[in-house]
């Protein structure tokens, strides 16, 4: 992850998809666990937003490396985002109960679409504009009325499900953006502010759909999850991304790598594995502290090609 990022919070429909309590089993995991305390799911859905964020910060890292012809360092940057999706993330969404059934996971979407549709793009639009970022305006505005189909489409599919009637409608078309190195393109500092909020927000649903597909017991349901992540990170995200000039050279890429594994090897980590503990929350103690070992050995990669390039 990336220490400052992964430590923003995104409020609305996202966080209370992800703080309900678990009921029975978990889909996302082989064996059912407990649920966890209150500050364990609150520490949960934190590491799981900066991971979704890492993995879709890092794969634009290694686009910028391949720009520059460094293809190790490319490579670096992928598999690296592999382990924050396909392992962290993951098994932390296991533990805090994250996926359940299709008609469960499509209210939660419908609900967190229908929250950043109506409420979220359109406050950050109007500050934005207040601040003189009218790019930002627009952007915000456009992926605003994206959601709303979004949450429309996740409505219909509901229905479909709960009644038996009825079909699940096709996923969206995203339409892929490319994000070259370059400076912020807003000014304001509130512009900045949301930009990081939604920025991590489009990088958890992408997450979350994901797993939705993955657990889903309709394959039109799952297709639909998974288009809708892609409009999420290759769309949404990457023009966010342009706009807050989240992508360096591949130093300077390197360098916030670096520091962000550190911090969270060595401080989040840990302070999280040890309030699990104490809570009594021992799996989820365990996973914080493999995550912490595995975030060390990931700054000492980024550290090794930032030298190598030195």
């Amino acid at each position: 992850m990336i220490a400052l990022s992964a430590r923003a919070l995104l409020t609305g429909a996202f966080t209370l998809a992800l703080s309900t309590p678990m009921a029975g089993a978990l889909a996302a995991s082989a064996a059912p666990v407990d649920p966890p305390s209150p500050q364990t799911q609150k520490d949960l859905e934190q590491s799981m937003r900066g991971e979704a964020f890492a993995n879709a910060a890092y794969r634009l890292y290694a686009a910028q490396a391949e720009r520059e012809n460094l293809p190790s360092v490319a490579r670096l940057f992928e598999r690296t985002a592999d382990v924050e999706l396909g392992e962290h993330f993951r098994e932390e969404a296991a533990l805090s109960g994250l996926v359940r059934g299709d008609a469960e996971n499509l209210r939660a979407a419908a609900a967190g679409e229908t929250y950043e549709s109506r409420r979220m793009y359109p406050g950050f639009a109007r500050e934005s504009e207040t601040g003189g970022d009218s790019r930002a305006a627009e952007r915000f505005s456009e992926i605003a009325r994206d959601e709303r189909g979004h949450a429309k489409a996740f409505g219909a599919a509901l229905r479909a499900v709960e009644s038996g009637r009825g079909a699940v409608p096709e996923p969206p078309d995203a339409e892929a953006g490319q994000v070259p190195q370059g400076p912020p393109e807003v000014r304001a500092q509130r512009t900045k502010a949301d930009l990081d909020a939604a920025m991590h927000g489009e990088a958890l649903a992408y997450a979350r759909y994901q797993q939705y597909a993955e657990h889903a017991e309709d394959p039109a349901v799952a297709k639909l999850f998974r288009g809708s992540a892609d409009v999420e990170l290759h769309e949404h995200f990457a023009g966010e991304a342009k706009l807050a000039g989240l992508v360096g050279g591949t130093r300077a890429n390197l360098a916030k790598a670096v520091a962000g594994e550190r911090y969270e090897s060595q401080t989040m980590y840990p302070t999280y594995a040890g309030r699990a503990e104490a809570a009594g929350d021992s799996q989820a103690a365990e996973r914080f502290s493999n995550n912490a070992e595995d975030e060390a050995g990931h700054a000492r990669a980024f550290q090794q090609a930032l030298d190598e390039l030195s």
